[in-house]
């Protein structure tokens, strides 16, 4: 049975590797798509068959829940609002991955089986799982204007930011040579969790674009991390894949919209403050009607479409 697990997971694995080969242009992008699709169906089945299932009560349960709330992103977010949809996507993502790393540390604690190794895999899963939770809520809100979409700044982010982020990595380098604090593992994921909510905060809604392809690529790397915390080769080669992906991808956009990619890695540390007397500054509006469009149009000599544009702006 293992055997055929493996072999599963390889299929699989090679079909993710031509979804994501698909996804490159926008002929083959429905190809893509379908591989990558019957990839998951494949690697999904492969962990049901692998026998290490105690019950099937929380499995059945847990696709139950997955499926109805997918079924309804799905069929009741518009297209429009299919940069939210993705953000809460990551977000479901990571909150698996943290589960899964508290699930495992709670497991292997109880049994004294806590490696440096394998404490490490759990603290990159939780830590960056956590941050991606937030963060990516965070974005939706921002999109679904649910939270103000203007850059929320405010006095010493910068450092505050900072010194969340390092003392939240303090503690996950202190986990691998100490893994049995369990003081310290909470206190870590409720950092991560602050995280995530702080770096968006300053981030505003025209890039957040960038941040959901960002937290793509974090919800990847805590996939990743998960697979060597179970030892699931699938796991590590779709996480991979997705984090390296999103990563690239985030470089691209940042380029592409003339933005600051380290600004928007690091929730715009080294950026200056945003003077709330500009961001308060109405200019003024030029509206044109049918007739004038109209008028225009008959008058110009080249008109240039742009396919596509309209929906980045919004």
């Amino acid at each position: 049975m293992n055997y055929l697990t493996e072999v599963v997971y390889l299929i699989a694995s090679v079909l993710f590797i031509l979804g994501l080969k698909g996804l490159s242009h926008p002929e083959t992008a429905r190809r893509g798509m379908h591989f990558a699709e019957i990839g998951m169906l494949l690697a999904i089945i492969g962990t049901l068959v692998n026998g290490h299932i105690v019950t099937w009560t929380w499995i059945i349960t847990g696709v139950a829940i997955g499926s109805a709330i997918g079924a309804a992103m799905a069929i009741f977010m518009p297209m429009t609002a299919m940069p939210q949809r993705i953000a809460l996507s990551h977000a479901f993502g990571a909150l698996a991955a943290v589960l899964v790393g508290i699930n495992e540390y709670i497991e292997k604690g109880a049994h004294n089986e806590l490696s440096n190794f394998l404490m490490g895999a759990i603290g990159f899963e939780v830590l960056f799982g956590a941050l991606t939770v937030t963060g990516s809520l965070m974005a939706f809100g921002k999109l679904s204007e649910l939270i103000k979409s203007a850059p929320i700044t405010y006095k010493g982010q910068n450092f505050i930011n900072i010194t969340l982020f390092f003392t939240a990595f303090g503690m996950f380098v202190y986990l691998i040579f100490f893994p049995y604090n369990t003081t310290i593992f909470y206190v870590m994921i409720a950092l991560a969790f602050l995280i995530g909510i702080f770096i968006v905060l300053p981030i505003g809604g025209a890039d957040m674009p960038v941040v959901i392809s960002l937290m793509n690529s974090y919800a990847g790397l805590a996939i990743a991390a998960t697979g060597f915390a179970i030892d699931n080769k699938v796991l590590i080669i779709a996480g991979s894949l997705d984090g390296a992906s999103g990563f690239i991808l985030s470089i691209i956009m940042s380029q592409a919209m003339n933005r600051s990619f380290t600004n928007v890695l690091f929730g715009a540390v080294g950026s200056s403050q945003v003077d709330s007397s500009a961001l308060a500054e109405e200019r003024p509006i030029t509206r044109v009607g049918i007739e004038d469009t109209k008028f225009i149009l008959e008058q110009a000599d080249r008109v240039v479409v742009v396919p596509g544009y309209g929906m980045a702006v919004a």
